[in-house]
């Protein structure tokens, strides 16, 4: 994901280890129109519960960086699939030298349809804006994405990171934005933290396990 902007994702979630799907769904995936480079990532942090969560746990994240003739896959079992693209605004952080070996995802939906606008508003002008500012250690690039033709999740927020330890990287985060704005409780901190419109889907950390080019 470094040094560009990629426009669109493929995303396969499921509870296959990392070895496994790197071995045998990857490079189904790797071999269809329009995948440019594909990625399998290890979930840090399983089972979380410091986050509401709508969709079910998984072991590993597969991450498939696809340009605009891409169509996903027939289905597999045991395997969700999720196809998005990068919305009109640009993503907010920087980027380094360093490969990126780290990811934290967030997945998020509007409570109605009507609140979508929004919700992508507050995230970017409010929650990514601080985020990004904070310049939290390890983080680089955060880029949303729209899922294709509507539905749940309905947003991606993807941060890569430069770090051995994502999980780490990802706890140092509040404690910076908090600085800056204030504790829990505070109009700042409340401000970014929530929005009405807010329904969070899905948020957890990744190792970077192998990847096909």
């Amino acid at each position: 994901m470094e040094d560009r902007r990629t426009g669109a994702l493929y995303l396969e979630m499921t509870r296959v280890r990392p070895d496994a799907y790197g071995r045998e769904r990857a490079p189904v995936v790797a071999a269809a129109p329009g995948v440019q480079r594909s990625t399998w990532w290890s979930n840090q942090c399983p089972d979380r519960d410091d986050l509401p969560r709508r969709l079910p746990e998984f072991a590993t994240l597969g991450l498939h960086e696809v340009d605009a003739t891409f169509a996903p896959p027939p289905a597999a079992a045991g395997i969700t699939g999720l196809h998005v693209i990068a919305t009109p605004r640009p993503g907010q952080g920087t980027l380094g030298p360093e490969p990126v070996d780290g990811l934290l995802v967030v997945l998020i939906s509007p409570r109605t349809l009507d609140g979508a606008q929004a919700l992508r508003d507050w995230g970017d002008l409010v929650h990514l804006r601080h985020i990004a500012e904070a310049a939290v250690p390890g983080y680089r690039m955060i880029t949303p994405y729209e899922r294709v033709g509507g539905g749940e999740p309905r947003f991606l927020h993807l941060y890569e990171m430069a770090t051995e330890e994502p999980e780490a990287t990802y706890r140092a985060m509040t404690p910076l934005v908090q600085e800056r704005l204030g504790p829990p409780g505070t109009p700042g901190y409340d401000a970014w933290a929530w929005h009405p419109a807010l329904r969070i889907d899905y948020v957890n950390t990744f190792r970077l396990e192998g990847e096909r080019a």
